[in-house]
């Protein structure tokens, strides 16, 4: 099972990616963790102290020169379009409790968007050896965007997550995942609703998005919204929000279940 997480800023995308690395671990699954934003969050929602400390495999200078062939800090040039990969999850990733394993890719904001550099290139290598070529579950918490995921790997990923609110920007920004996603082969494709006050704001979204598949809803919780904004995952969560959550990841596994048989 292969699982992309985005959605705009600030909308929970890193608490639904916390929770659901740790409910397929709690069913017996090993879990890869991927923080794919660049704005990392991830690690403190999954519990790991001192997560902050982990240095984003887009910053090992040295590794990147070292797999790619280039030079440290240089932009241009000659280098490896297909550097070795396969041996950095198990060098790299840190374990966060038992079944779970995190590793933090780190953003590339040089040369602007799309862009070609070696940090780029080994980031979306070692994607596509994660989706691809590994037996864990995925779970990948990514930015407003997908620039992790290309072609080669969009046709493996069993379910793109957009996690919207009810707001007019939330709803431009799932539009534009939809289209990025589409654009490299991705169709399935699933919306969560975050932060919902009543059955208004539930019509609001599917009235607004009538052509997407909501996995769930999500109710607004004070406790949840405050995880979010501090990078954290609170354990004490209401019933109806815990429900919620639980639905997601049922509707989740029987996406699994389906893509197996």
């Amino acid at each position: 099972m292969k699982i992309a997480v985005s959605g705009k800023g600030g909308v929970g995308k890193t608490t639904l990616s916390a929770f659901l690395v740790k409910w397929f671990a709690g069913q017996g699954n090993t879990v890869l963790a991927i923080d794919a934003d660049p704005d990392a969050n991830l690690g403190h929602g999954l519990g790991i102290k001192d997560a902050s400390n982990i240095v984003p495999i887009a910053k090992m200078k040295e590794l990147v020169a070292e797999r790619t062939g280039s030079v440290p800090g240089s932009f241009g040039g000659f280098f490896k379009l297909n550097p070795q990969v396969d041996d950095l999850p198990e060098k790299l990733a840190v374990p966060s409790g038992e079944r779970i394993r995190l590793m933090v890719m780190g953003g590339v904001k040089k040369g602007g968007t799309g862009c070609v550099c070696p940090e780029s290139v080994l980031l979306k290598n070692l994607v596509q050896h994660l989706i691809l070529r590994r037996d864990e579950i995925v779970v990948m918490d990514m930015e407003a965007g997908i620039e992790h995921l290309g072609r080669g790997t969009s046709k493996a990923v069993n379910c793109l997550i957009i996690v919207v609110e009810p707001g007019r920007r939330s709803i431009e920004t799932a539009l534009r995942i939809k289209d990025l996603g589409l654009d490299i082969g991705l169709t399935n494709i699933g919306l969560v609703g975050n932060k919902i006050r009543g059955e208004k704001d539930r019509e609001f979204l599917t009235r607004s998005l009538p052509d997407y598949r909501f996995l769930g809803f999500i109710p607004y919780d004070d406790q949840l919204i405050e995880a979010d904004l501090k990078g954290i995952f609170p354990e004490d969560l209401k019933e109806e929000t815990r429900a919620s959550l639980e639905e997601i990841a049922e509707n989740l596994q029987k996406i699994r279940t389906v893509a197996a048989s």
